[in-house]
C-alpha cells in the first residue's frame, strides 16, 4: 500500500476527526488529543452531550445519510478515528468521502468478529479472523450478538478491499472504565454494597480478558500516523485473564465487602423470573477472549494492571455514586429470595 507513512511515523498528527463514540472511549481519546495539542473535530448526531466543552469543533450529521458527505465537504484531516460504523454501507461511505482527504483511518472493531467463527481458538489472534462462520442462530439474544459480529466483519472486509485507502482495524473486547455507560461493573457493585448475596451464574467460569477504556484511547492516539499499522488489524486487551468468579472477588475486596458470592445455575435464575445478563452482564458466551501479543510486541501496547483498573473504577463509583441503580436491580428481591431458598 502506498502511503506517506509506509516506513513508519513520518510526521506528527495534528488535525484529527473523531466519528461518534464521545461518551466513553471516544471522550477519553478526544481529551487526550486536545491535551497533546492536536486540533480535534467530532462528528456525530449530537444526541448525547459529550462534556468536551469548547475544546473541540463539532459537526452534526447522521453518518448513514448524505448529511455525512455534506458535513465533511472540503475538509481534510491528518487522521480519522471511527467509533460509530456498524454497517458495511457506513464504511463504504466513509471510504468514498474520505479517500484522498486523510492519511490514516482507524476503524474500531470488536472481538466479536472472532466469536462468530466456527471453532475459533481462544484466545484469538489477528490471524484467526479468516475461516468458516457459525450459522445464523435462532434465539433472539444470540441472533443479536451474532449479527453484530457478522456486520463488523463485513465492515472490516470493506477496508481490506480498499487497497488505496490507508486504514487500520482495531479489535477490542468488553471495555471497562469510569465512564462505561453500559454500567457493567456497576451491576456487581450495587449488589456488593447492599448486604445481599452476589449471585454468580454457573459459578462464573467465563474468562474476562477485558480492556480499560483509557488504555484504548492512549493506544489509538499513539497509533495515528504509524505506518506499521496500515492495512492491518490489532487486538487490544488487558494482559490478565481472570475467570469471572475471581474478578468478582477483586471487586468485593476493593469495596471491602464480605465474600457473598453464591453459585447458581443459570436455569434456576430463569425459573425465578430473572434475566441472567441483568444479574451478571459478564455471564455470556458472547464475551470475546483476545490475544494482545501482536500489539504488545510491535506497538509497545501495555495495559493498566487489572487490580489498578478495579481500584480506579470502584473509587469513582464510591466518590460519585449514580442516583439510580442499573437495569435489572428492581428484581433484587427475587435474587435474595432465590438465595434464601438455597440456604
Amino acid at each position: 500500500m502506498s502511503s506517506p507513512f509506509a516506513s513508519g511515523l513520518i510526521r506528527t498528527m495534528s488535525d484529527i476527526l473523531v466519528i461518534g463514540g464521545t461518551r466513553f472511549v471516544g471522550h477519553y481519546l478526544a481529551l487526550h488529543l486536545v491535551a497533546r495539542g492536536d486540533r480535534v473535530t467530532v462528528l456525530n448526531r449530537g444526541v448525547t452531550p459529550d462534556g468536551l466543552g469548547p475544546r473541540v469543533e463539532r459537526l452534526r450529521a447522521d453518518r448513514g445519510t448524505d448529511a455525512f458527505d455534506a458535513a465533511l465537504a472540503g475538509r481534510r484531516f491528518d487522521a480519522v478515528v471511527d467509533f460509530a460504523a456498524y454497517q458495511p454501507e457506513e464504511v463504504e461511505r466513509a471510504v468514498r468521502v474520505l479517500r484522498g482527504r486523510t492519511a490514516h483511518y482507524v476503524f474500531l472493531s470488536t472481538g466479536q468478529v472472532y466469536l462468530v467463527r466456527e471453532h475459533c481458538p481462544r484466545p484469538a489472534r489477528e490471524s484467526d479472523f479468516d475461516g468458516p462462520l457459525q450459522p445464523r442462530p435462532d434465539d433472539p439474544e444470540s441472533l443479536e450478538e451474532w449479527t453484530y459480529g457478522i456486520l463488523k466483519r463485513r465492515c472490516e472486509d470493506v477496508l481490506t478491499r480498499a487497497q488505496d485507502f490507508p486504514s487500520t482495524r482495531v479489535r477490542i473486547p468488553m471495555v471497562n472504565g469510569e465512564r462505561d455507560h453500559f454500567r457493567r461493573f456497576e451491576v456487581y457493585l450495587w449488589r456488593l454494597l447492599d448486604g445481599g448475596p452476589l449471585l454468580v451464574p454457573d459459578g462464573g467460569p467465563e474468562v474476562c480478558r477485558h480492556v480499560y477504556g483509557l488504555d484504548v484511547a492512549h493506544a489509538l492516539a499513539a497509533m495515528l500516523g504509524d505506518g506499521r499499522t496500515l492495512g492491518r488489524a490489532f487486538n487490544l486487551a488487558q494482559w490478565e485473564a481472570p475467570h469471572l468468579a475471581d474478578l468478582l472477588g477483586l471487586l468485593g475486596e476493593a469495596v471491602g465487602a464480605p465474600d457473598r458470592r453464591l453459585a447458581v445455575a443459570s436455569e434456576e435464575l430463569v425459573r425465578a423470573g430473572l434475566n441472567v445478563r441483568e444479574v451478571s452482564p459478564y455471564s455470556t458466551r458472547w464475551m470475546s477472549y483476545l490475544d494482545p501479543s501482536l500489539a504488545r510486541a510491535e506497538l509497545g501496547f501495555r495495559s493498566t494492571p487489572l487490580q489498578e483498573v478495579v481500584q480506579r473504577v470502584v473509587g469513582a463509583f464510591l466518590t460519585s455514586p449514580p442516583a439510580t441503580p442499573p437495569p435489572g436491580y428492581q428484581r433484587r428481591d427475587a435474587e435474595r429470595a432465590l438465595a434464601r431458598g438455597k440456604g
